[in-house]
């Protein structure tokens, strides 16, 4: 009898691998509108993979079994309702309604060799401009990386009917729609590859940083992250220069994560971190990609986010990082892109090369600094910046507001631990 455990685990490894590809398949087939049936039967085919690999064990290309089971199941719905649903567009609808042309037709629009185009298709589908970008992460957690609801929210720390809704009216905009599947092309790709990215580079930050109460790092939302921008930067149609450069900052700060935490689980911070352990195969990956990102004439923000990364990556240690480098890249995101957030990353490379009252000054200057008074890290740096001027009260106040605010365990207990070792007054 083959072991059921392992069973459970090949079957739901697989399925998070390729549930994607498979719903990508069948929404071409089935149209935008019908999402939630593609949906249905590559979730039906988990369940007849669970069944009977318990049974028969697994077998020897478990995934091409996967697919040939899933398109069976979807051509057997369709020849049961041809004639009630519309499949796909009308063209497609007319063949697929036929009985003559039915099985010639969907085995035809089945054809492997459009899988990747396919994933492509979907992740632009997710990433409609009607859609807004928390929908969109949703999405395309659930229709390409086969996440559970329980687990997209266990990741953006939202409840499971928040989720549910959000899917709820993501497909009724599909349903209601009709919305293209396909690739754009020329101009509307450059309009579009703005909120793909966006979202692709949001999803790689929650693994990197996670707001996750447990975790800090979510290697499972990384590796979801890298693979949807690898197959933008594969594809000739979408093989832009942002798309490289997101790649190298996604390769550069992912070369870091096994440095970012103690055994225990504890924060490390970079100017502690043991740099031997730095990942240098996925270095000298994001430099690659950052050398083609370099073609054309476009800077994004991706581009100058690569750079500071790359700084750090190729500095020996903490006290030779290029800090005044760093410093122009971070003038030059701010005319890019800017924001809050860039500025509070500038005033910190201001604390390493000229002290804590030129960084409090820079501080004191952001236009929108209201909008950082709920984010621990902008209270956290203030507090460490207080400490170096030996104002030990004010240090402690903000380190205490930082602790308020976030809900990550190993960053309450970094602050904890420095609201520890504040000296007594």
């Amino acid at each position: 009898m083959p072991d059921s455990n392992k069973i459970d685990s090949t079957v739901n490894h697989l399925f998070r691998h390729q549930s994607g590809k498979m719903v990508a398949v069948l929404t071409r087939i089935f149209g935008t509108h019908n999402l939630e049936l593609a949906e249905d039967v590559v979730q039906e085919t988990l369940i007849a993979a669970l069944e009977q690999w318990k049974i028969k064990g697994i077998p020897d290309d478990p995934e091409s079994w996967l697919f040939i089971v899933a398109k069976n199941k979807a051509l057997n719905l369709i020849k049961k309702q041809r004639h009630q649903i519309l499949f796909g567009d009308d063209k497609t609808n007319l063949l697929l309604s036929s009985g003559y042309t039915v099985e010639n037709t969907f085995n035809q629009l089945a054809s492997n060799e459009f899988i990747k185009d396919d994933q492509l298709r979907m992740m632009f589908a997710c990433c409609h401009p009607e859609i807004s970008e928390e929908n969109q992460i949703t999405l395309i957690l659930k229709t390409l990386c086969g996440f559970s609801t329980a687990e997209i929210a266990k990741a953006f720390l939202t409840s499971e009917d928040n989720v549910s809704k959000r899917l709820y009216r993501t497909k009724g905009f599909f349903r209601e729609n009709n919305i293209r599947f396909d690739i754009p092309s020329g101009d509307e790709i450059k309009n579009r590859i703005g909120a793909v990215l966006n979202a692709i580079y949001l999803l790689f930050n929650e693994g990197y940083n996670s707001s996750s109460s447990e975790e800090l790092i979510r290697n499972n939302l990384i590796e979801e992250a890298v693979i949807l921008c690898k197959l933008l930067a594969e594809n000739s149609m979408t093989q832009l220069p942002e798309v490289n450069a997101l790649m190298a900052l996604m390769c550069f700060h992912a070369s870091r994560s096994e440095s970012r935490l103690s055994p225990e689980g504890e924060i490390i911070l970079l100017a502690e971190q043991d740099r031997k352990k730095w990942n240098h195969a996925l270095i000298e990956e994001g430099s690659k990609y950052f050398n083609e990102s370099a073609s054309g004439e476009t800077i994004s923000s991706y581009h100058v986010e690569a750079a500071i990364a790359f700084e750090h990556c190729s500095a020996g240690s903490f006290q030779k990082t290029n800090w005044k480098n760093i410093l122009e890249l971070y003038n030059l995101l701010n005319k890019i892109n800017p924001s809050p957030i860039t500025q509070l990353n500038k005033a910190v490379v201001i604390f390493q090369i000229y002290g804590a009252e030129k960084a409090l000054q820079e501080l004191n200057a952001i236009k929108e600094i209201n909008k950082l008074q709920t984010y621990y890290l902008y209270h956290s740096i203030v507090g460490e910046i207080y400490l170096r001027l030996n104002k030990i009260n004010e240090a402690k106040t903000q380190f205490e507001t930082a602790l308020k605010l976030t809900r990550s365990e190993p960053e309450k207990r970094m602050l904890m631990v420095k609201i520890n070792s504040l000296p007594l007054q």
